[in-house]
């Protein structure tokens, strides 16, 4: 659909007009109020900033921000540390990188407000909700969806920034049990109005079904589906044949362990998979 769901001028075509993306994850370090906090802030933006640059040189087409490093996660609301820290961090990633990449950030464990007014403020394009629609049994206890609070929050803001929103989203299960992922789907872009979908595994790095991707795009075909977890060097290519865009963090780590440091040659042989001259976008709905 365009424009995008909330009428705005802004939509995921736009914002990646030139292929199907592949989007980097930098993975911050504990900040500050967490229970792995460091006590060194210098250490955490210097670490943004050099996997951020180290994304985009090895050829990511977009960033994503999130506080991986604060475990255990908050369900919901985080403090207004955690806030302003990923504001200055994003703003950061922003300023090292330049204004031509898309940023996105991810405040976990769902904490979409609080996304949505770093974006705003850092200059970002997107933002990722874990549990935008319905409700899900996660190691935080029970994360309930609020995408009319989402909704109306970017509005109140005058926001154009994109909800890309996880179906069954990893470390989870749908409360009340089995739900077929094609309604979760429906519930979140149809209802939920989210601006794309995002299909993972069950877990960090874990390898996403190819099926529960084909599934969700034969159900809403209108919509961008984007693969978000286990994407590697050798299967890119395939995905991005039935997927939107890709978002990988632990396959372009050190070893492979995710928190690691981005390694800029793992990172540039998985961008040079697949070739952006065969990502071309998908047909708009």
């Amino acid at each position: 659909q365009t424009p995008s769901q909330s009428g705005d001028c802004m939509d995921f075509w736009t914002l990646f007009p030139r292929c199907a993306p592949l989007i980097g994850v930098v993975h911050l370090r504990p900040l500050p109020g967490s229970p792995r906090w460091g006590g060194d802030w210098n250490v955490v933006e210097r670490d943004a900033r050099r996997d951020a640059k180290a994304l985009v040189d090895a050829g990511a087409d977009g960033i994503i921000v999130e506080n991986f490093g604060d475990v255990p996660f908050y369900a919901t609301s985080v403090p207004p540390t955690t806030v302003a820290a990923m504001t200055a961090l994003t703003r950061g990633v922003r300023e090292e990188i330049g204004g031509g990449t898309p940023i996105g950030v991810n405040v976990l464990r769902n904490d979409a407000q609080a996304a949505l007014a770093v974006a705003t403020v850092a200059g970002a394009d997107f933002i990722r909700v874990n549990v935008h629609a319905g409700a899900m049994v996660t190691d935080q206890g029970i994360v309930e969806g609020r995408a009319a609070e989402t909704l109306r929050e970017r509005a109140r803001l005058g926001a154009t920034t994109l909800i890309f929103a996880d179906i069954a989203v990893k470390h989870a299960t749908p409360l009340g049990g089995s739900v077929p992922i094609e309604e979760l789907a429906e519930e979140t872009f149809e209802r939920g109005l989210a601006d794309a979908l995002i299909v993972t595994g069950t877990g960090t790095g874990k390898q996403t079904s190819q099926d529960d991707v084909a599934r969700v795009r034969g159900a809403l075909p209108a919509a961008p589906v984007l693969v978000g977890s286990g994407a590697t060097v050798d299967d890119v290519g395939s995905i991005v044949a039935i997927a939107d865009g890709v978002i990988v963090g632990t396959a372009l780590k050190e070893d492979g362990v995710v928190t690691n440091p981005v390694d800029t040659e793992r990172a540039a042989a998985f961008f040079a998979a697949c070739p952006r001259d065969e990502r071309k976008p998908r047909a708009r709905g």
